[in-house]
């Protein structure tokens, strides 16, 4: 694995005195594989995201989704290996793949002297005469 996580990192993450270590490393590899889905390589910052999937997979091994045990109702998020849309965006943006960004179009070569008005050398305008617009003259 490219990250630093382990079991113990996991095991102190979920506030476990114990942790099954095989279990452990099985969530942690497949969050790393998972996460690798969305960025490869991995940043080093990425073992947040790593831990919080793969902790919430090793504490809800059954996939329950809503318990109640007499006047107390819990409900569970969705079980199983999966990332959320934070997860996924956090893993981009520390990536440096988030955010706004601005394109510049203009081509490296291209030459910064005005081209406008096209002048025609001693010919006149071959599209005719320009003439200002004012006041009254269709200009607002």
């Amino acid at each position: 694995m490219a990250l630093a996580v382990d079991a113990e990192q996991l095991r102190v993450y979920l506030n476990m005195s114990e942790i099954d270590q095989a279990r452990a490393n099985l969530m942690i590899e497949q969050a790393v594989l998972l996460a690798e889905s969305i960025v490869k390589p991995l940043p080093d910052a990425a073992s947040a995201v790593v831990l919080a999937v793969a902790g919430r997979a090793y504490a809800n091994p059954q996939g329950i989704a809503y318990e109640t045990v007499g006047p107390i109702s819990v409900q569970r998020p969705q079980a199983g290996l999966y990332m959320t849309r934070d997860e996924r965006r956090t893993l981009q943006r520390l990536a440096g793949r988030g955010g706004a960004f601005t394109v510049d179009p203009t081509p490296a070569d291209a030459d910064p002297t005005v081209t406008w008005p096209v002048t025609w050398g001693d010919e006149p305008d071959p599209r005719g005469v320009w003439e200002d617009l004012g006041p009254g003259d269709g200009w607002y």
